[in-house]
Formats: C-alpha cells, structure tokens, sequence
C-alpha cells in the first residue's frame, strides 16, 4: 500500500496511514472520484482527513491528492444571483450534470467560465498598486458595480492594462511586476481560503443602524451595521420568516444567506421565495444583490460545517469593495451539530451535550469576523452577522444558545406562545435585549429627533411595569387595581398591539421609517401622558376607555400611510380634545 492510500473510513472522516506529504487545512482529493476533502489532524502515524462529500463507496487502498492550498473559494463576478452548496459549487449547474441530486465527485466553475463581463479598466501603466485596490469594474447585476481588486496579499507596479471590452473571469486584463522582478497576471477573479479572515486596514466603531424596518428591531432592540445578532427560537416561532423579512428590507447593500443544515423542503421554499422577492429599493429582484448557500440536513455533515466559512469569506469579499454586507445564517445550531459528529468520529473528548470543547472558540472566529471597517483601499464596509439558532425544547440554557450569547451584542429572543397568537415578529421584548443602544443615541438624535431614545426608554419602561402588573392580575384580577395601574395595562395592550406587532402582508406595515416610528411612539406616549393628568384630578379611567382613542391608536399603522406622517398631528389633536372634554365632566 502507498503512502498516499486510504487506510481506514469512518463516515465522512477518513485516515492516510505513514506519509508526510499532507500539511494541515490542505484540500485533496479522495478516492477515484476525486471527492474534495481538508486535512484536520496530522501525527507522526496518521493523516485525518474530513471529507465534503459522501463517502459510501471508498475503499481502503484508493488514492489521496495533495494540492498544495486550502479550502478556498474563487471571488470574482458572478457570485450574485448564484445558489452554491457549502464548499462554492454551483447547484444550478450542477443541476444541469447530474439531475436533482448531487453527483459524488461532482464540479462546476463557481463563476461561470464562459460568460462575459463588460470590463472598464481604472489604472494606466506605472501606476502603482497594493492590495485591496481596485483595477477594474464590471456591473455583476443592474443592482450591483463589481470592484474587481488586487489581492491582499499582491502589490507591485502596472506594466500592462488591457483594452476596455468583454472578458471572461479567468482573462488576464493587467499585470503588475512585483519588487523581486516577477510578473504577476490579474484577472476577474481571485482564491482566498475560507478559514482565513481577509486583512483590513483597521475597526471603526459601530455607530450606524442597520434600518430594517420593524420597530421591535428599530426602535428598542436595534443593531448596528457591523453588529451581530443572534435569533433564538424554537420550532414554529418564525427564525426564517424573521431572517426573510430583515433580507428584504434591511438597508445593507449585500445579502448573504446561508442555510446551514435546514430541511430540504424548508430550503426549496427559502430558495423559491428568495426568487420571487422584488427589492423595494431598485424595482427588481431581491437575488440582483443576493448570494444563497443552501446546505441541506441530507447533504455531507463536513460541508455544512464548512458553509458559514464560506458565506463569511464571500461577505468579506464584498465589504472590501466598501459596501454593506447583512449575512443571514440559517442555523447556526445544526452547525454546531456537524462539529459535534466530526468531533465524534475523532474520539475527540466531549464537552457539554457532546459538543465538543472547543465549541466556543469556534463561535467566536465566526462572530469576529463581524464589524464596520476601513477597508485596505480606503473604502468603509461592513459586515452585519445575523444567526439563527435552534435550541430543542425552546430550551434558551443549552451550550450553543448560551455560547452565541457571549459573542454576539443583540439577543432577539423568539417567542412560542407570541407566535402561537400570530404576534410576528416574535420577539420576546423582556428576554431579548440589545447592547448597540448607547452607540447609537447620536445617530437617532441627529437623523430621527433628539427625543427618540427618551421615548424608547419610556415605552420600555411601561411594559416591565405591565410584566409586573400582570403577575398580580393573575392573582386577583384587573378590577380591583387603581385607575393608575389600569392604564399602564391599557397602553402596554397599545404598545403590544399597535406597536410592537407587524403585518408583513400590509403594504404599510411590512416597512415603516423611523420617522414614523417616532411618531407613534410620540402619539402613545401623548396619549399616556395626557390620561395620567385625568387620574391626577380624580377622572375615572374609563372615560378615554370609552372614547375609542386605544383601538385608533392600535390601527394608525394601518390608516396612517408612510408618506402621510403629517395625520399624527390630528390623532395629537383627538387626544386634546377627548381629554379636555373628559375634564369638564
């Protein structure tokens, strides 16, 4: 037996026994069908190698590649638009070569080797380049300029430029002489490892909302750009549909999803319905400025731990270019699931629930790779990451839940019984917080009114104090409580339903600006302010009970329209007259 043979199979982890010609995190090739595999442990015995692909089939004794690289994947034109599966093979084409299922040993260019690109070159001869900077550009979508640029890791002087016109990705367009004399062709495209996070020039603070929207989101749970997020949640409480809705109306430039060991079913309508979706910022599809991964639970377990690394890497790629990334991952808990079976099949030692120890450490090279930056070119990017996770049970203590929250500022708890009453979004306003809201005062002050994270804070405050209320309510009822106590009731009903609660299917409600969002706010609160004034002076709350105001002020996100904030001013107007006449009385 060769050195470079299989010697042993354990699912898809399998052995090269007594060769040295392997280094660690190298991609090979295994078996006859040439299956795409990474080197994950080495001794001075055994190569262990995971495997992206089923292995059922293999052999002891059939041959094992290096190539000399890792796991990368090729950036370039393309990418958007595309669906891969967790190691950047493209499923369209794939589609085409082997039906509906995936091929062992199957493979496409991920960019499309035969398309042409309408390239405009922006450096001359002499000029001199480093990484990161851009030599060329091609409209990749009619959403979206694609920055073709140096890569990091290249610097040195132009000595040839190719005319304007149409090139495929592999063409040579330029080429620069580095200090040592070498010439160095670039093309469309380029390789970067997954694994390795893309340099920077260095971290801006994040200081800029990611407007999405929806106001449990907006107004008292926000994230910035560059942020992290996580969404909790179990079975039926709406993680997808949440992470459909911030996809469509977020303000990033770019969307990368990644469905990372969902159910087949599950991901065929994510898919359908991400083409279906039109963007409300440009009239045309929603996939013009989207790249979907779609990893499913019946595909190879090592591929989808490797999919967020990919997502993560082609976000890299396209912050770089200075623009705003949202990645949406799908879920991070069956991820956790596939390092926890690998980890198994290694005999590595387990940690809490079997996953393994370093669970954690994992996570957090995830997350970091979040964050605003000054790009290598100068330009600002960022990088928002949006994780779903699935704990069994609804069980927030268990270690993936617990682990995430650690390394993420935003915690957007889902709730059962909220989804269960058809409250969308979801999210559990007492169990989720968000650590963004200080860095983002300014930008609210300065861009919305001074007065808007004063009225978030005063709306927070009536629904603890309705939490609280409600814990005696279940004991002796709402009858006996004070006139005082009776209202904080009546307006969290207001703030839940009117305010918090949204209709994805209004044409209204889907997306609503912060300046209405502060309005509503302003309006509640009037409302709120202008009835404790009543009980003051000895007026029966039921006096604005029976005015009708709470239903109104529940359906203004129906009847006021977005472009017609000016009506706030005569629901203020109704709630000054109903309050005056309510004095007299």
């Amino acid at each position: 037996m060769s050195n470079n043979c299989l010697y042993g199979i354990n699912g898809p982890v399998v052995t090269v026994a007594n060769t040295t010609d392997f280094s660690m995190q190298e991609m090979v090739y295994v078996g006859k069908d040439h299956l795409v595999g990474e080197v994950i442990n080495i001794d001075r015995k055994n190569t262990i190698i995971q495997v992206y692909e089923v292995t059922t089939g293999l052999r002891p004794g059939e041959p094992v590649e290096p190539t000399g690289s890792p796991i990368s994947v090729t950036l370039g034109p393309g990418l958007l638009s595309n669906i891969f599966d967790g190691i950047e093979r493209p499923l369209r084409e794939i589609e085409k070569q082997s039906g509906a299922f995936i091929a062992r040993g199957s493979n496409a260019d991920p960019l499309g080797a035969n398309r042409l690109w309408d390239v405009t070159l922006t450096v001359k001869p002499g000029d001199f380049l480093i990484g990161g900077h851009v030599y060329a550009e091609c409209p990749e979508t009619q959403s979206i300029l694609h920055k073709i640029m140096v890569p990091p890791n290249v610097s040195g002087t132009v000595t040839y430029t190719a005319k304007n016109g149409s090139y495929h990705v592999h063409d040579r367009i330029c080429e620069i002489e580095d200090k040592f004399g070498n010439k160095i062709p670039l093309t469309l495209c380029q390789k970067w490892p997954i694994r390795n996070s893309r340099p920077i020039k260095n971290r801006l603070p994040c200081t800029i909302p990611l407007i999405t929207g929806q106001r449990v989101i907006d107004t008292l749970l926000p994230i910035a750009k560059g942020g992290t997020a996580a969404i909790p949640g179990g079975f039926g409480t709406g993680k997808t549909m949440t992470q459909h809705q911030l996809a469509k109306w977020c303000d990033a430039d770019i969307i990368i999803y990644v469905g990372c060991g969902e159910r087949g079913n599950e991901m065929t309508q994510v898919l359908d319905e991400f083409g279906e979706l039109i963007d409300p910022r440009t009239g045309r599809r929603l996939t013009d400025r989207t790249v979907l991964i779609a990893n499913t639970s019946n595909m190879p377990v090592a591929a989808r731990e490797a999919s967020i690394y990919t997502g993560i890497t082609l976000a890299e790629y396209y912050r770089d270019m200075g623009y705003s990334v949202a990645m949406m991952a799908d879920s991070t808990s069956r991820w956790a699931e596939a390092l926890r079976e690998i980890s198994g099949r290694l005999e590595e030692m387990p940690a809490e629930e079997g996953f393994p120890a370093y669970l954690p450490s994992r996570l957090a090279e995830f997350y970091e790779r979040a964050g605003r930056v000054s790009t290598l070119s100068g330009a600002e990017g960022s990088i928002t990451i949006i994780g779903a996770v699935s704990p069994q049970g609804s069980d927030f203590s268990e270690p993936v839940t617990q682990n995430t929250k650690r390394f993420t500022r935003v915690f957007w708890a889902l709730d059962k019984s909220l989804a269960y009453a058809r409250h969308y979004p979801a999210i559990n306003w007492t169990d989720s917080y968000s650590e963004y809201d200080t860095d983002l005062t300014s930008y609210y002050e300065e861009n919305v009114d001074h007065n808007f994270m004063k009225y978030r804070l005063n709306l927070m405050s009536v629904l603890r104090e309705e939490s609280q209320l409600m814990e005696i309510v279940k004991l002796i009822g709402a009858d006996v409580l004070p006139d005082d106590q009776r209202l904080i009731i009546d307006i969290a009903r207001v703030i839940r339903v009117g305010f918090l609660q949204q209709n994805a299917y209004h044409a209204d409600d889907t997306y609503v600006p912060l300046k209405k969002q502060y309005l509503m706010m302003k309006t509640i609160l009037h409302l709120l302010d202008s009835a404790k004034k009543l009980t003051a002076i000895g007026k029966p709350i039921s006096l604005i009970t029976n005015s009708g105001l709470y239903e109104k002020l529940i359906k203004m996100k129906y009847d006021i329209p977005n472009n017609r904030l000016d009506m706030f001013d005569d629901y203020m107007a109704e709630i000054d007259r109903v309050v005056n006449e309510a004095c007299t009385k």
